[in-house]
């Protein structure tokens, strides 16, 4: 965002991000870090959901030196803010197992940070536990081509233990090689602009949102803006929750007081005055979301389940949305109407009353006691998770439940009558042979005289050489009993089939 010939270009900290599989360690890393760089007793005022932190860590030089950490919801969300045209991250580290080695979340990760065009660093975790095995954890990734340093290319690789913090310095130090080779500058001297993180709802000081600075500097009573919200900077703190009167580039902040939420992974930039904040927010023009199902209105004949999710944060709810729109039903479709941050409200409820088929999702949230009356008065299922996978296993056996079952026809073979042996009441002991497909024992026969349907019957029983059997396949001649109210006569045709339940 700065022009590296201006002379009031410095050096900037990197910002990090740590991505893999769900199961390789990224959030003991990410914990790791925090408890052991940032000072003790201050560690203990970052809250669950901070989306980013700051720490300090000594070069090889003994040259204190800062990191900022994003703690993303995943490699989703990640994309989501790379589709927003937002490059929040300069370096990426991916986690691996040294008992698992590369698994499919970990190629998606890698494709995440590929898509960003952002180096990166291997990290080969959990090489305490008894069943690592760091050399096979290395052919691993050569296998799935990440050529890392040693193995064919030129990819930084650290082996390090989440738990016991062995060879998390050399990480550290790795980052900040990578970052000074990276040549990150940044300018002081202009208006602060960057990506908004993270943002949610408190029901007592308002909207809030997590920034990170990408370039200049943010002061006190200065305005900004992020797509279509704007906010002052007059409730401004750091990532510790200490108010600030001004930051820099690569710094992590949170301010309050923004006229609408904010979306996550849009870029926000800073005015002197209000006005022209508003003029920024005035001018944009949102872009169709390309997640959405562009043909989710049931025209085309798919049944539609509208659904209402909200979730805790704002981060949060982009990755549970990413993870509603990935679900695939055959002639069913989940169309998101509304999404929120915080508790599931009787606004949310009322919504969804106005079509039997709403369903109310919830994520790592509550239901206000109002809302469940309502839900219980209009009928309205109210579903709450904090596993991403129970929630898209319930949705998809949800849906199967309310899409309507569908009855179809299918005709499974075609026969000719060649003698008409003996009727008795409505039963009937016939000769025939299966000129098509195979007749079965208990099917449905339609009876075609001339090319017309003139009656319904069903097979009761079938001989084959004189021996009961349960089904006749195409060329075989055979006996049979058929029920009908209609005459059946040499020559006649009949089309066995049967229902089918979609």
């Amino acid at each position: 965002m700065a022009d590296k010939k201006d002379n009031t270009n410095v050096e900037r900290s990197p910002i990090i991000v740590i991505m893999g599989h769900i199961d390789h360690g990224k959030s003991a890393l990410l914990d790791f870090i925090r408890k052991s760089n940032i000072v003790d007793g201050e560690a203990g005022g970052i809250t669950q959901h901070t989306s980013a932190y700051e720490v300090e860590h000594k070069d090889k030089n003994g040259v204190v030196k800062k990191i900022t950490f994003l703690d993303t919801p995943g490699h989703e969300a990640f994309s989501d803010m790379r589709a927003r045209g937002a490059i929040v991250a300069d370096i990426a580290v991916l986690v691996v197992s040294a008992e698992d080695g590369v698994k499919t979340q970990t190629l998606e990760a890698l494709q995440a940070i590929k898509d960003a065009g952002i180096p990166y660093i291997v990290a080969i975790n959990k090489i305490d536990k008894p069943g690592a095995n760091v050399e096979k954890t290395k052919n691993s990734l050569l296998e799935n081509e990440i050529y890392i340093e040693g193995y064919g290319g030129d990819t930084p690789c650290v082996a390090i233990s989440a738990k016991t913090g062995e060879g998390i310095n050399n990480l550290l130090d790795m980052m900040l090689l990578v970052a000074e080779m990276a040549e990150l500058t940044g300018d002081k001297t202009k208006k602060a602009e960057g990506v908004i993180i993270e943002a949610n709802v408190d029901p007592k000081k308002g909207i809030s949102a997590t920034l990170i600075i990408k370039n200049g500097t943010l002061k006190r009573g200065m305005f900004i803006a992020a797509e279509d919200s704007i906010a002052p900077v007059r409730i401004f703190e750091d990532f510790l929750g200490k108010k600030i009167d001004e930051a820099h580039f690569s710094t992590p902040i949170n301010i309050i007081g923004w006229s609408k939420l904010p979306c996550v992974g849009s870029i926000f930039r800073s005015f002197e005055k209000k006005k022209d904040a508003e003029g920024h927010a005035s001018s944009f023009t949102p872009k169709e979301d390309d997640h959405n199902h562009n043909n989710s209105n049931g025209e085309n004949g798919e049944f539609v389940i509208p659904l209402i999710l909200k979730a805790d944060v704002a981060g949060t709810l982009d990755a549970v949305k990413h993870e509603v729109q990935k679900i695939q039903l055959e002639g069913t479709i989940l169309k998101v109407i509304s999404t929120g941050v915080g508790t599931i409200t009787e606004n949310d409820v009322k919504m969804a009353s106005c079509n039997k088929n709403a369903v109310v999702i919830g994520f790592n949230i509550g239901t206000d006691p109002q809302a469940q009356a309502v839900s219980e008065q209009y009928g309205v299922t109210i579903e709450t998770f904090d596993i991403i996978y129970k929630m898209t296993e319930w949705l998809e056996e949800e849906a199967k439940k309310r899409t309507p079952k569908i009855e179809s026809e299918e005709i499974r073979g075609k026969i000719k009558i060649l003698r008409n042996f003996s009727k008795q009441k409505n039963v009937f002991v016939l000769g025939g042979k299966v000129l098509e497909g195979v007749v079965e024992k208990g099917a449905s026969v339609r009876i075609i005289r001339r090319e017309n349907t003139i009656g319904e019957g069903k097979i009761l029983g079938l001989q084959s050489q004189k021996i009961e059997t349960s089904e006749v396949k195409e060329g075989t001649e055979f006996g049979a009993r058929v029920e009908s109210k209609i005459d059946i006569a040499e020559g006649d045709i009949l089309e066995p089939y049967i229902m089918i339940t979609k």
